[in-house]
C-alpha cells in the first residue's frame, strides 16, 4: 500500500493509517483549545501538513499531535502529511524540541519528555544538554522537579505557580513541601515572596524559641537585681538607725548564699529607743 510513495514529499493519507508519536511529551490537551482548532480547521482547511515516518504497519506521527487529533474530531478520513525519514532517536528528540519550542509543555511534561528520552535513548544529562542546545545544569534542575508527587504538582498547575516556585520548594525537607506550599497558595506569594519565606522557613522555630527564652531571662536577671537592692536599702536604713548589723554574700555552681547577723542588744536597744 505505501510502497511507492515517496519520502520528502507532502502525501495525502488516510487518517487511520498514521499511529501516535509515542515520544510524545505533552500528556494533557485542553480540550476547548482542540475544540477552537477543529473549528478553525473546518472553516479555513489545515493549512500547515503533519509529519510522518514510514514504519512497518502504516505510518507514525513526528509532528502535529494537536492537528491530527482536531482532525479526528471532525471525522475526516484523509490528512495532508510530509513523509520523511527519521530514526526513533531522532523522532523523540523531534517531539521534544517542537513542544518546548513552541511552549506547549508544563514545566512538569518538559521533565518527564527530558527523563523519557535519556532513558530511552541511553543520553547522559550532558549528551541530553548537547542534542537540545542547553546547558547540562538546566537539564539537572528540570530533572529535580520529578521528585514531586503528582498531587503537589496538581496544585502548583491548578494555581499557577512558576517552575520557580517549585525549584524554591525543593530547597526544603520533603515533609516540609505541603505544608509550605499551602501557605504559598493561601497568601498568593509571587515567587520573590515564596523564595524569602522558604528562606526563612528553617530559622523559624529557632528563631521563635529563642526570641521567647530572652524576655524571660531578662525578666528574672531584672527581679532578681530588685530584690537585691531591695536587701541592700534595708541593711543601709537598718545601720542609719544605729542597728549593727554584719551582712555576708558568697556563690557557689547552684546558689547565692546571703546572710545577716543582727545583734539582739542592738535590736532592742533600737526599738526601746
Amino acid at each position: 500500500m505505501f510502497r511507492n510513495q515517496k519520502v520528502g514529499q507532502v502525501l495525502l493519507l488516510e487518517i487511520d493509517s498514521i499511529a501516535s508519536n509515542p515520544y510524545q511529551p505533552r500528556r494533557k490537551f485542553e480540550p476547548a483549545g482542540l475544540q477552537e482548532l477543529a473549528d478553525s480547521i473546518a472553516a479555513n482547511g489545515l493549512l500547515q501538513p503533519v509529519t510522518v515516518r514510514k514504519t512497518t504497519a502504516g505510518y507514525e506521527l513526528i509532528a502535529g499531535e494537536r492537528r491530527l487529533m482536531a482532525c479526528r474530531m471532525l471525522h475526516m478520513k484523509k490528512i495532508p502529511a510530509l513523509v520523511d525519514r527519521y530514526t526513533e532517536e531522532q523522532t523523540a528528540i523531534f517531539a521534544l524540541i517542537e513542544n518546548l519550542q513552541r511552549q506547549d509543555l508544563n514545566y512538569f511534561e518538559q521533565a518527564e519528555g527530558l527523563h523519557r528520552l535519556m532513558k530511552q535513548c541511553g543520553f547522559t544529562q550532558e549528551q541530553l544538554a548537547r542534542r537540545l542546545g542547553k546547558s547540562q545544569p538546566t537539564i539537572a534542575n528540570k530533572l529535580r522537579l520529578l521528585a514531586f508527587p503528582e498531587p503537589l504538582r496538581r496544585l502548583m498547575l491548578e494555581h499557577n505557580l512558576t517552575e520557580r516556585h517549585a525549584r524554591a520548594l525543593l530547597r526544603l525537607p520533603q515533609e516540609a513541601w505541603h505544608e509550605v506550599l499551602l501557605q504559598i497558595i493561601q497568601k498568593k506569594m509571587n515567587v520573590t515572596e515564596a523564595e524569602m519565606w522558604i528562606a526563612q522557613w528553617g530559622q523559624q522555630p529557632q528563631q521563635e524559641a529563642s526570641q521567647a527564652k530572652k524576655p524571660k531571662k531578662l525578666l528574672l536577671l531584672r527581679d532578681f537585681r530588685i530584690f537585691m537592692n531591695t536587701i541592700s536599702q534595708a541593711v543601709s536604713t537598718m545601720k542609719l538607725a544605729g542597728i549593727e548589723i554584719d551582712t555576708q554574700q558568697e556563690e557557689d555552681e547552684e546558689y547565692i548564699h546571703y546572710s545577716m547577723r543582727i545583734p539582739k542588744h542592738s535590736a532592742y536597744r533600737s526599738h526601746t529607743a
